[in-house]
């Protein structure tokens, strides 16, 4: 009995456009809630989201029967916590703040078991191998885990090219709000300079036969980025969809 197969790594592979949400609420309920929303796929997120290893454990196990696909994004490159995640049960990660080839090829090593990788083997009591009932887990497991990596800065689009060179990514997928700042226009992802970019980035992430990855909620820019090549589309986040429908309903009964 193998890993389970990760469809959004199929799917990526097969050239499918995928469209997702930003899970940040960091709860198993508002997790449950994103579930039945119908989105290919829902973004786990480590690093600016208030979640730790349980609560992201915990909300895996409630996206996992839906149709929604999980993934986790860490908060860093650490490859302790890339361990605990796969083991805890996650197939797919994105990993934030690359910028340089030996970077993401540290993090395609700390995704797989030896010989391909360093991940330390301790499945035997780990939810990902439901805890020792998938017997082939081990060499199984490495065909299983998509790898998505994050670029956000200058430094990152210079390595680009190099980054796209290297096996074992499935999707790179580009940050505007960080490369913005980066480029001196903290705030203004919507500037002309850091629109240009991220269009030319996801064309050079496209040709290269990986998947190229985006999120906003400006359905303009949205479109602009899958005519350039997107195919892993992040197009909403659960705790600005939240407090947006709170706010439109207390400014139509409340003054001010």
């Amino acid at each position: 009995m193998p890993a389970p197969l990760n469809c959004l790594k199929h799917r990526l592979a097969a050239g499918e456009t995928v469209y997702g949400c930003w899970v940040g609420m960091a709860d198993p309920y508002a997790a449950e809630m994103a579930a039945t929303c119908g989105f290919d796929w829902l973004l786990i997120d480590g690093e600016h989201a208030p979640n730790d290893l349980r609560s992201t454990m915990a909300q895996l196990a409630v996206i996992e029967p839906s149709p929604s696909l999980p993934v986790v994004r860490l908060r860093d490159d650490d490859p302790a916590r890339i361990k605990q995640a796969l083991d805890a049960g996650a197939q797919s990660l994105l990993i934030p703040m690359i910028e340089t080839a030996q970077q993401a090829e540290a993090c395609v090593k700390a995704t797989r078991y030896p010989p391909e990788g360093i991940r330390g083997v301790g499945s035997s009591l780990a939810r990902a191998s439901r805890f020792s009932a998938i017997p082939d887990y081990l060499t199984t497991a490495n065909d299983q885990i998509c790898l998505i990596l994050q670029i956000e800065s200058r430094a990152g689009l210079a390595a680009l090219d190099d980054i796209l060179a290297l096996p074992g990514i499935d999707c790179v997928f580009i940050g505007p709000a960080d490369l913005a700042a980066d480029m001196g226009h903290l705030g203004n992802a919507g500037h002309p300079e850091v629109r240009a970019a991220v269009m030319d980035a996801l064309a050079r992430i496209a040709a290269s036969g990986k998947a190229a990855g985006m999120l906003s909620t400006d359905d303009a820019f949205i479109a602009d980025c899958v005519t350039a090549g997107a195919r892993f589309v992040g197009v909403g986040i659960d705790v600005l969809a939240y407090v947006g429908a709170l706010r439109a309903r207390a400014r139509q009964f409340l003054p001010g």
